[in-house]
């Protein structure tokens, strides 16, 4: 028995459609690299290969041909099966366990579950706010159903899947015009003030790897523990920090502007975790689905990723 995801067959489908990865990746908002893994898993599933690939061409192969027609005519029902079942297990009171970072949950989770909840009453949530290294370790218990945010590392038993990626922005006290810049480069912020959080959050671990790229030496500032006390000190005049784009809400309306990475252009990319020897309750792969096109809705009006 052949046991592939939804999201493996939605991959497939977008890379038929498109004839290429990185337009594909791009529909689905996660990276070229996340895509092709989801394609090769597919294809071990399956025991053939689905596209012949070059640098410049992407075509199906007889197989490839064969899975699409079926893929095609099938999917809308199967979508229709997924969304009835959605529904009977929400009369039942179905709960999902989520841990994702403060922020995250507080400025995105959080609001898109409410909107979430008016086609699903029922469902009963079970929220877990923490840094990334503890919502892993939860997830690997089995205490939480699934995790979201940027997880850099791999444990034994924790199945691990693109889901979404943000952009780094450096975020700094409105103090004058000069502030009000639409780009920085990584190099710039040598000799800067930086607040960071410790470097044992895979988040920071991630910014510190493209600062010494950079040749900016990890002197931090101040050092906190959430991204919120990050902003509060920028916003108190303290220095300036760099944090996900997702950011842009919490940041609003607080005297602080914002300005995107460059030279080079990085995205943060997050993951969402799961217990390998456990079965996600049934909405779960729903909510993941709306929670990305809620922050594509999101992201379109406020034009920060």
């Amino acid at each position: 028995m052949v046991d592939f995801t939804s999201r493996q067959l939605r991959a497939f489908l977008l890379v038929a459609q498109h004839r290429s990865f990185s337009r594909a990746a791009g529909a689905l908002f996660i990276t070229p690299s996340g895509l092709s893994l989801l394609i090769r898993e597919l294809e071990h599933q399956l025991g053939v290969r689905l596209f012949d690939r070059t640098t410049r061409h992407v075509a199906l192969t007889a197989s490839g041909n064969e899975l699409l027609a079926v893929a095609q005519r099938n999917l809308q029902e199967l979508d229709g099966t997924m969304s009835r079942i959605g529904r009977s297990a929400t009369e039942a009171g179905v709960s999902l366990s989520i841990g994702t970072p403060p922020l995250l949950m507080a400025r995105v989770v959080a609001p898109a579950i409410k909107e979430f909840r008016s086609h699903h009453p029922s469902l009963r949530f079970q929220l877990f706010d923490s840094d990334s290294g503890s919502v892993m370790q939860k997830v690997q218990s089995g205490a939480l159903d699934m995790g979201l945010g940027v997880f850099v590392k791999h444990l034994p038993g924790v199945r691990r899947v693109p889901w979404f990626r943000f952009s780094p922005v450096v975020i700094r006290a409105d103090s004058s015009e000069q502030t009000r810049r639409a780009t920085t480069t990584w190099s710039a912020l040598k000799g800067e003030k930086l607040i960071s959080l410790p470097r044992t959050i895979p988040l920071q671990q991630l910014i510190d790897k493209h600062l010494a790229k950079a040749g900016v030496p990890y002197q931090p500032y101040l050092t906190v523990n959430y991204l919120n006390t990050q902003i509060a000190m920028v916003e108190a005049g303290h220095g300036v920090a760099i944090v996900p784009s997702y950011g842009h809400i919490a940041c609003r309306d607080r005297g602080i502007v914002m300005s995107r990475l460059v030279n080079p252009v990085v995205y943060m990319d997050s993951y969402q975790i799961w217990h390998a020897g456990r079965k996600l309750p049934p909405l779960a792969e729903e909510f993941t689905s709306f929670l990305q096109s809620y922050i594509v809705s999101w992201a379109g009006r406020s034009g920060v990723l």
